[in-house]
Formats: structure tokens, C-alpha cells, sequence
């Protein structure tokens, strides 16, 4: 299909003029346009009709990853393919790089951006369970001035968000790591860089003797939207890396907390044993992480 006619089309170069010019319209007729990936199909579908397209390829202030001595900033435009190779997020928040390594196929990754992803929050993107796992907080611009939200707040059900009409994602912040901590982030779909019937992400910070101090562990793919899983985090407590049956045990538990949905993908206790699998794969891998 062929979207419905729009009026005006606005390419700024900084934060100021994206937001002053959304402003010029009523909410929900202007849209900020970020890799296009996901939204420019629902303009084409007609299930969204702006009037109005501001895009913001062209400021430069939302690209880029910075490492400082409050954590690390990730600029909302910063594409896929740049956080693959961003060897920075390398350990603590490698699972940054797992998962934007594997978004879509080599067009999507070059296009498509982390913020996009976070603000369309779809039901089988990989993005949203990342932001869970490692705990990032959002940073958002508007008329009303700037706030900061947390992941489990700023994302909603699938397709919503705590994003106002007129606000910016600006960048998605992660705090300083704890010292030996790894994360990691596999998905499994039907075909090579599909879109994920489940995503594990677990970020694992061990103690002096390797045992596993605290854990964060979110799953994506689900019905409801990505979701944390506090059972299997409090099992893997205590718990190392050679402690395979351990292992085994919170991703189960994780799998009987964690609700899941039949579709034409697959059926719900599918959904469940993808959980302990990959669940038990990812968290060995964050523990090695943390390791080294």
C-alpha cells in the first residue's frame, strides 16, 4: 500500500529544533522518524498517518557511545551494526552487542537504530529485553523539559511506551558495572536473523569465588512484552558456572514463572523449553564473562 499523503517533511540538525518542530502539530500528528525500519511500515499500512515526518538522521547529538565515570551513554540514533563492533560494552554489557549483532538481516542492522527499537518496543524485538536485563534508564527531551525512567517503566505492552508524543529518546544510559559482572543475550528464531519466537538475556555478577553474587534475567518474544524473571534470579544466587544442575534449576523455575502464548510460530511449552535452553546457554556465557 502507499501511505496517506504527508504534508511536510522536516530533516533538523539538533534536539532543540526536532522538538520545536513537532511542536508546530497537534499530538499524534507528527512523528519522529528514526531508521524507518519499523515505522515506515505502518505509514506505508496506513496504521499510522502523520501529517507531518521529522526525521532525525542528520543530529549528530543522538550518535555515538560514550564511556565515562557515571557508566555509559548510547545515543538513541546510534545503529545497530556500530553497537556490534562497539568493543567498549565489551563483559558487563556485551549483551548489547549480542543482540544488535542479530537484529534483522545487514540492511536493518546498517538502518535500523537501538532507540527506534526501544520506542516502537515490539512484541519480538530483542532490544527491549536487553534494556531490562542490564537495568538502562532513559533519557527523554521535550517541551516540558528532560526526565530520565527506567526500562521497566518507560516500556509498556507491546507497541507502548511511557514516551510522550512531543518527547525525544535522547539516550539509553547504563550505570557504572560492578566489578565481575558479564551479560549475554541469545535469541532463537525459525530462519537466521528472524525476528525471535524467544530472547534470553542474563546479566550475572559473581562474588571473590566465582559463585554468582546477583543475576538479572529477562525474556523477550512474549505475549505481554518482555519481562523479567525474579524466580530464576533469586535461584541462580550462590549458584557457578560448573553448577550445570543449578543452572538447569533456576531457568526452570524461570520458565514456570514466566507466562508464555501459543501462536503460528510456536506453542506455549515450546516457548518454555527455548527458555531453559537458551536461557541455560546465555547465563553460561554471562558468567564466563564475568570471569574474564
Amino acid at each position: 500500500m502507499y501511505p496517506a499523503a504527508i504534508e511536510k517533511y522536516v530533516r533538523p540538525e539538533t534536539v532543540a529544533e526536532a522538538i520545536g518542530a513537532i511542536g508546530c502539530f497537534a499530538a499524534g500528528e507528527a512523528i519522529f522518524l528514526a531508521g524507518g525500519q519499523s515505522v515506515m511500515q505502518a505509514v506505508k499500512t496506513r496504521l499510522l498517518r502523520p501529517r507531518c515526518v521529522v526525521d532525525l538522521q542528520s543530529v549528530k547529538e543522538l550518535k555515538g557511545v560514550s564511556v565515562g565515570v557515571s557508566g555509559v551513554t548510547i545515543g538513541s540514533m546510534t545503529p545497530y551494526a556500530a553497537l556490534a563492533q562497539e568493543t567498549s560494552l565489551d563483559g558487563a554489557y556485551q549483551a548489547v552487542r549480542d543482540a544488535a549483532a542479530r537484529v534483522g538481516d545487514r540492511q536493518v542492522r546498517n538502518r535500523g537504530t537501538i532507540g527506534g527499537s526501544i520506542c516502537w518496543n515490539y512484541v519480538a524485538a530483542c532490544m527491549p529485553a536487553v534494556a531490562l536485563s542490564l537495568g538502562m534508564e532513559m533519557a527523554l527531551k521535550g517541551k516540558g523539559g528532560a526526565r530520565n525512567l527506567p526500562a521497566h517503566e518507560f516500556l509498556g505492552s507491546p507497541l507502548e511506551t511511557a514516551r510522550e508524543d512531543e518527547e525525544i529518546l535522547v539516550s539509553l544510559n547504563l550505570p557504572t558495572a560492578l566489578a565481575n559482572t558479564g551479560s549475554a543475550y541469545k535469541k532463537w528464531g525459525l530462519v537466521t536473523d528472524a525476528l525471535p519466537v524467544v530472547g534470553v538475556c542474563a546479566s550475572i555478577t559473581t562474588d571473590g569465588s566465582g559463585n554468582c553474587a546477583s543475576a538479572r534475567i529477562a525474556v523477550g518474544g512474549l505475549g505481554e512484552g518482555p519481562r523479567r524473571s525474579s524466580a530464576a534470579e533469586s535461584a541462580l544466587v550462590n549458584v557457578s558456572v560448573d553448577d550445570l544442575d543449578g543452572i538447569a534449576r533456576a531457568l526452570q523455575v524461570g520458565s514456570d514463572e514466566i507466562e508464555t502464548q501459543s501462536d503460528m510460530w510456536a506453542d506455549s511449552d515450546y516457548r518454555k523449553q527455548l527458555i531453559r535452553s537458551l536461557g541455560a546457554e546465555v547465563v553460561a556465557t554471562a558468567f564466563a564473562r564475568a570471569a574474564s
